[in-house]
């Protein structure tokens, strides 16, 4: 397959925010490595951790100038040294640094098959959301059939995916949404939707579990939200899943465990897990494509953006403003 030397990429300028990155239209395309893969991208998630690398708050981030963007789907256009697939021609999804860009490399092992008679673009998500909603949900949550999960920001991409699932497995949803995205996340299945943006998330909670608080909490909202998704989880045996922290940072002492909070508090980052238990992660990715392959896991239906307005893209999730999964078109 012909490939250019040169394709349209963003690139991050600054630690300042999405507003600093610039469409480069001559960057060198990549050339893959042994074990690589190189693809040509169909089309590019969008994701909270792109604005916290952004911002400079995602941990051990990289350093501008750099490619922004991290996840991809696309067609194996070539292979590097000792790579027995996927070949040439596979649609593949994955992660790798500098996806917002016409070509990708990504490491072979890694690039996961587009589901059959889906388009790359309707696989954005089974790498990131997906596994990260799975997770929160089954191996660290520990959910079971009756209990009562909350899932704050149940809009986004994760979001959906945790309503989703949490239903599949027979529990009671409580969501949260703006008012604006409501229906959306009813039509998900949640049985209680609140207003993320007003009330008293706790209060709501226990008025609707007769006192008790719920199972399970899958905390991603951060900064002043996070007090109040560890008041709403059930004191002793309940479980608060964190995996983001899209309002900023909050704090949680060993005073508050004790005498405020008695619940358990359990950090998920995908990264981390792919990474220091595998084992884990092989099960959540078997577990979902049984699950794709089930209709239990549909097709993404992203809201798409062209590679230039990613900016924009970036602006509108940080003000939450946004439904579900977007992508970027190179």
């Amino acid at each position: 397959m012909s490939v250019p030397a040169t394709m349209r990429a963003l690139q991050q300028t600054s630690l300042d925010g999405p507003q600093d990155m610039r469409l480069i239209t001559d960057a060198p395309v990549p050339s893959p490595g042994r074990g690589e893969v190189l693809v040509r991208v169909a089309a590019a998630g969008v994701n909270f951790a792109d604005l916290s690398k952004a911002h400079g708050t995602f941990r051990d981030g990289p350093k501008p100038p750099y490619r922004a963007g991290f996840e991809a789907a696309g067609e194996v256009v070539a292979v590097g040294e000792a790579v027995t697939g996927p070949p040439p021609g596979t649609r593949v999804i994955g992660v790798g640094d500098g996806a917002f860009a016409k070509y990708l490399v990504l490491p072979a092992a890694a690039a996961m098959p587009v589901p059959a008679g889906w388009s790359a673009e309707q696989a954005l998500g089974l790498v990131v959301n997906w596994p990260t909603a799975l997770a929160a949900l089954k191996p660290l949550g520990r959910v079971r059939a009756g209990e009562t999960v909350v899932v704050p920001a149940a809009a986004g991409a994760t979001g959906q995916a945790a309503v989703t699932l949490a239903k599949h497995y027979g529990a009671t949803v409580v969501a949260t949404a703006a008012p604006g995205k409501h229906e959306t996340v009813r039509a998900l299945g949640a049985d209680h939707v609140l207003d993320s943006r007003d009330g008293d998330l706790a209060a709501e909670v226990r008025r609707l579990t007769g006192g008790a608080g719920a199972d399970l909490v899958l905390e991603s909202a951060g900064g002043a939200a996070f007090a109040a998704s560890l008041a709403a989880a059930k004191p002793v045996t309940g479980r608060v899943v964190v995996y983001g922290l899209a309002g900023g940072e909050a704090s949680l002492t060993n005073w508050e465990l004790v005498y405020r909070h008695q619940v358990h508090v359990i950090g998920l980052n995908i990264g981390t897990l792919i990474q220091a238990a595998p084992g884990i992660f092989g099960e959540v990715m078997g577990e979902l494509a049984a699950l794709v392959a089930a209709g239990v896991v549909p097709p993404a239906r992203p809201v798409t953006y062209d590679l230039a307005d990613g900016p924009q893209a970036l602006a509108e999730l940080a003000a939450r403003a946004t439904v579900g999964k977007l992508a970027l078109l190179p």
